[in-house]
Parts: C-alpha cells; sequence; structure tokens
C-alpha cells in the first residue's frame, strides 16, 4: 500500500538519478539556480538558466507587491 505511492518517485530516480539528488540536495540548501556562482557554472556547463521571480515586480499587476493581496467575496 505504501509502497505504490513512493512507485513514482522511485522511477523518478532510477531514470535519471544525478538530476534527482541534483535537485533535492538544492532544495534542501535552498540553492537558488539563478544567482551567482551556481548560475555561472550552469551556463558553462551547457544549461539553459530561466528566472522565475521577477525582483523589480514587474508583473501584471503593474507597481503593485507580488506579496498577499485581499479580496471580497459577496
Amino acid at each position: 500500500m505504501f509502497l505504490d505511492e513512493l512507485k513514482p518517485l522511485l522511477q523518478e530516480v532510477a531514470q535519471s538519478p544525478i538530476a534527482f539528488f541534483g535537485g533535492f540536495v538544492s532544495g534542501v540548501f535552498r540553492i537558488k539556480l539563478s544567482d551567482d556562482p551556481v548560475k555561472t557554472w550552469l551556463e558553462g556547463q551547457g544549461a539553459v538558466t530561466t528566472s522565475t521571480d521577477s525582483p523589480s515586480g514587474n508583473g501584471s499587476n503593474g507597481s503593485r507587491s507580488s506579496g498577499p493581496q485581499s479580496i471580497s467575496i459577496d
């Protein structure tokens, strides 16, 4: 029963163990792949890095912060 839930995780590890554990370690140590020197090293290895966070706040909401927003439900 419990092993059925772990099957997708184990399949992912078996398919690409280096990528899986690299992502796991970067998550544990909270390493941002968009920061130097990691970004520079990844680009040197031929990886394409993309930034998902927008520090300048250039989202669809203009000059608002990207923090939590309140909504009202009628």
